[in-house]
């Protein structure tokens, strides 16, 4: 045979391997190429996944979900998320670190609870994907390095609603449901102190410890050991409602109406919210707070200043108005205690002499301005006539009078 015919030069070692190539370059160009592997990871990728993982959610689609999702941590957080009433979710990429097998994904997660949240609440979050079957899917989720947490990375979440708003927790359905009826008797008696225009709602999270309220703020557990509860938010309109965030180890030490006290004058921040500014000093607030919550269970005042009392017997009557310093956590026990039983009588004293309205037009006037400098003194002449000097020592003569030995 000739060459021309197919001869033995065409079944040569460089003919073959130049057919193999050829055969690959057809392939190539038909589109049919051997697979190269999954494509690397970047943000756009990740969006679509999370995207994907956020409509099976708020769908409660559970088959999407697990589509999006690989192991144990994926499916934990879909049954701690069953009871929480969701009106949105969804997040955005801020950082991807991609292995050949693992990804750390940064993320901010903006959340909303239907009816409650006007505007979505955010939080950073870290999330661990891994590759399975040639597809990233979500193993895990946690929030990020010094971020607060959210109540159901502590465990699955059980939620009660009522016209006083929700609550949700972490512990048992009874404790769940004591909470709801100290909200029920919270809402009203601090609408009864305020008016105004504020949702008449709360939201309250009661995590299962000291620990788990600590870390719902972000905070070292020490920072609120013995503080009942602490309310966030912000006054900005547009924004989540405010949380109530109960530490169930303090309270457990409350009697029946100190747990009322406590959730009455955390409800009354919120109330206070809008008309609460940077200018707005915390013996006004707080004693506004305290004002609202004994006025709606009303004893002795010898009982309910003990502190201030024993101070007066003394011939130590506070010579000023406490400052912000001295409602610091973590200090005298006894100087907290005088702070805020003297921002309360200050605005008892406001109410008995001038009447409960003047006591929140001077609340709104403090809070309208932005410079804290002066600030009391112009609410004081805007709304009594008076100067804080005046006010300071008609405060000074009520405490004598009120708590003396004579009283």
């Amino acid at each position: 045979m000739t060459e021309a015919d197919g001869g033995p030069d065409s079944r040569g070692p460089g003919r073959r391997r130049a057919a193999r190539l050829g055969l690959a370059a057809v392939l190539a160009a038909s589109g049919c190429a051997p697979p190269a592997g999954p494509a690397p990871l970047d943000g756009r990728r990740v969006t679509a996944l999370l995207g994907r993982r956020a409509t099976a959610l708020l769908e409660r689609d559970a088959a999407a979900w697990r589509a999006t999702g690989s192991g144990t941590g994926a499916d934990t957080l879909w049954a701690r998320l069953a009871a929480v009433p969701l009106g949105g979710w969804a997040y955005q990429v801020t950082g991807v670190q991609a292995g050949s097998a693992t990804a750390t994904v940064e993320a901010t997660l903006r959340y909303r609870l239907r009816a409650e949240d006007p505007a979505p609440a955010t939080a950073r979050r870290l999330l661990d994907l891994v590759r399975h079957e040639d597809r990233w899917r979500v193993r895990a989720e946690r929030a990020a390095p010094g971020a607060a947490a959210l109540l159901w990375d502590q465990g699955t979440v059980r939620a009660r609603r009522g016209t006083w708003g929700l609550g949700l927790g972490t512990g048992s359905a009874a404790e769940l449901d004591h909470f709801a009826r100290l909200a029920e008797r919270a809402v009203p008696a601090a609408d009864a102190a305020w008016g105004g225009d504020w949702p008449r709602r709360i939201v309250v999270l009661v995590p299962g410890s000291l620990a788990g309220t600590a870390a719902l703020l972000g905070a070292r557990p020490g920072t609120y050991r013995g503080v009942a509860a602490v309310t966030t938010g912000s006054p900005a309109p547009g924004t989540p409602a405010d949380r109530i965030i109960v530490n169930p180890e303090a309270y457990a030490g409350l009697d029946a109406r100190g747990e009322q006290f406590v959730l009455t004058h955390e409800t009354v921040h919120v109330a206070t919210r809008t008309a609460t500014g940077p200018a707005t000093p915390l013996w006004l607030s707080e004693g506004f707070a305290d004002w609202a919550a004994h006025r709606a269970a009303p004893r002795p005042l010898a009982a309910a200043a003990p502190a201030l009392t024993a101070a007066v017997a003394r011939e130590e009557v506070p010579p000023a108005l406490p400052d912000d310093a001295a409602f610091a956590f973590g200090g005298d026990a006894d100087d907290l205690d005088r702070a805020y039983e003297g921002g309360w009588l200050a605005c008892r004293l406001l109410a008995d002499r001038w009447g409960p309205g003047r006591l929140r037009a001077v609340y709104r006037a403090a809070g309208a301005r932005q410079e804290r400098h002066g600030a009391e003194e112009a609410a004081f002449r805007e709304v009594l006539g008076i100067g804080l000097a005046e006010f300071t020592a008609a405060w000074r003569a009520y405490l004598r009078q009120r708590l003396g030995p004579a009283a």
